[in-house]
């Protein structure tokens, strides 16, 4: 089977030919239709990212597919049954095999390539903001990148909840699909964010994907009591916490990656995807898709998520789904 793998940090990864391995004990194999990119993929190519695994591997970490084969202590699966799966690596390939416990079934009416676009980007949104933040109607929740992968699906979920949206990204094409998203009122990265956002009576909730100087400018635009979610860093520059100002205006940092809540608290992460599916099913949250591409050009869908070209997500399709 072909599979995107890096043997070698220095050299860089390449689509190779490679044995395929039935499933072990707890696990499920899945013929992988699609594969949505993430920023997180780019940090692990790198071998930067907090849970890059041992060499040899295969990136990818969330997926969709059909389940071929299903290993022993596996309840609640069968083959042929259509799956996402948040498989942390190896979804750059024709086929794997992942933990049963981090897969969900699908319903026919989602495609593969929407599902494999759903689960990081929108399970991020609504645990950070409803179950951590705690969003509450007509509260103002600004989200900058919010173009991205996880800003523009931070920008629905927020909208869906009651609260009144401020929307940062950079140019009218990006600030147009936030608006069509969901959002009351955008800023252009180009303009002052900090003046802008205070204009329209401050954040109470922040959804911040880009760190550096645009973390800075949210940050002195929240209002006091008000929380932030450092969801990422897309600018490269992780930025310092003034603790002296949280004790000022009573702000709350929260922090929430959606690998850890899966080990720590797994129920919340089920609950929210079958909450999501559900939206999905009743038409409230369509995955916005830049580009779709063949495993041929993961090379140019990673530099579109590096350059920052993408818009929502970016998916590798693996097989056609007619």
């Amino acid at each position: 089977m072909r599979a995107y793998r890096i043997d070698n940090f220095d050299v860089g990864p390449a689509i190779a030919s490679v044995d395929f391995t039935p499933p072990s004990s707890g696990q499920i194999g899945v013929a992988i239709y699609a594969c949505g990119l993430n920023f997180a993929d780019l940090l692990l190519l790198k071998g930067q990212y907090q849970d890059t695994p041992p060499l040899p591997f295969v990136p990818g970490l969330e997926l969709a597919g059909v389940v071929t084969a299903v290993g022993s202590d596996v309840e609640g699966f069968s083959i042929g049954d259509r799956v996402a799966v948040f498989s942390g690596q190896g979804g750059l390939a024709d086929y794997g095999c992942f933990d049963a416990a981090r897969a969900v079934k699908i319903p026919d009416t989602m495609s593969f390539a929407d599902a494999a676009a759903f689960q990081i980007t929108y399970g991020t949104g609504l645990v950070a903001l409803e179950h951590c933040a705690r969003l509450q109607p007509g509260e103002t929740l600004l989200v900058t990148g919010a173009a991205g992968g996880v800003g523009l699906t931070a920008v629905e979920i927020g909208k869906r909840l009651g609260a009144r949206i401020i929307a940062h990204a950079r140019g009218a094409e990006k600030l147009a699909i936030a608006k069509a998203a969901g959002a009351d009122h955008l800023i252009d990265a180009s303009e002052d964010l900090r003046s802008k956002v205070r204009e329209l009576g401050g954040a109470d909730v922040v959804y911040e994907a880009i760190g550096g100087d645009v973390w800075t400018a949210a940050f002195r635009a929240t209002n006091p009591g008000g929380r932030l979610l450092p969801i990422g860093f897309a600018g490269g520059e992780v930025p310092q916490i003034p603790a002296n100002h949280l004790l000022v205006k009573n702000l709350t940092v929260i922090g929430f990656y959606f690998g850890g809540y899966l080990k720590s608290h797994p129920h919340v992460i089920r609950r929210a995807i079958s909450t999501l599916i559900d939206w999905y099913q009743d038409g409230s949250l369509r995955p916005h898709i830049s580009h779709k591409l063949p495993l041929e050009r993961v090379d140019e869908g990673l530099e579109l998520l590096r350059s920052r070209k993408a818009t929502g997500k970016v998916v590798i399709t693996l097989r056609d789904e007619t």
